[in-house]
């Protein structure tokens, strides 16, 4: 197992961009509870951290060393501070673009993975979630699969300004990373919209896998978003369980996420 962190100059944020990096390289057979995995290639996991997050929160909090052992995947967590993962639309704000296309470039020409869609995969949790369903979205010939944990959906409680947004951000954060918030339900940065935009064009969607808490305040928006994956017919599953915004569900339902993808 081979671990580490590195940076890298991304044009597309204009700065060092930190990741860390997880790669089952010298895995013991012993330690791995499904070998089958090791039958195939090594896939990619771009793996996102949530609000106030960095590179290594899935290394410290999370069990991405573990999701490697596992499930043979080459795990590559980056640092992208409170963006959301969304692009601001000038040289040196474009996080979207960051995740999306020049990480995994990157990654291609310095590692090696990252080469096919089918073996890349992107998840995250919370706003980590929020952005790996939406750079899944909008970038479709990518990734060929999100796994999406108490992902902030609540975009139309950030719309109306509700507590359970302004609670976490301030509105000038949020209008920072959002823009004009009495136009962000129609806009490119809602899933929704991405999801029937894509639909409509007849694209094939990455596959999706969503898990939240019983306990989260975010079930509610994961619900609705769940509801219109159901009513456009795109392929997903849903899933609820015991447990709150923390790290004892994420690191549960990744495992469960993956062997549902991978499976």
């Amino acid at each position: 197992m081979a671990s580490g962190r590195m940076e890298f100059h991304a044009q597309t944020i204009m700065q060092h961009a930190n990741f860390a990096f997880v790669l089952p390289n010298d895995v013991e057979m012993e330690e791995v509870r499904e070998p089958r995995h090791y039958d195939r290639p090594t896939k990619s996991l771009i793996l996102l951290h949530g609000l106030t997050g960095t590179d290594t929160d899935w290394l410290f909090g999370g069990v991405a060393q573990e999701m490697a052992i596992q499930y043979n995947l080459a795990v590559f967590m980056p640092t992208a501070g409170n963006s959301f993962y969304l692009d601001r639309g000038y040289p040196g704000g474009n996080y979207g673009a960051f995740v999306g296309e020049e990480l995994p470039s990157y990654i291609r020409q310095v590692f090696g993975f990252c080469e096919k869609r089918e073996d890349t995969l992107i998840g995250g949790l919370s706003m980590g979630g929020y952005g790996a369903l939406h750079t899944a979205l909008a970038y479709p010939d990518t990734f060929s699969a999100c796994i999406a944990l108490s992902s902030a959906l609540h975009l139309e409680e950030i719309a109306r300004g509700d507590e359970i947004a302004v609670g976490t951000m301030p509105e000038a954060m949020l209008r920072d990373v959002f823009g004009d918030l009495s136009g962000l339900l129609t806009s490119e940065k809602n899933p929704m919209v991405q999801v029937r935009r894509l639909m409509a064009e007849g694209r094939k969607l990455p596959k999706l896998y969503m898990a939240v808490g019983t306990e989260d305040r975010l079930r509610n928006a994961n619900r609705r978003f769940s509801a219109l994956l159901e009513y456009e017919g795109a392929p997903h599953r849903y899933e609820e369980g015991p447990g709150d915004h923390n790290w004892t569900f994420w690191n549960e339902y990744l495992d469960r996420g993956l062997a549902w993808m991978l499976g």
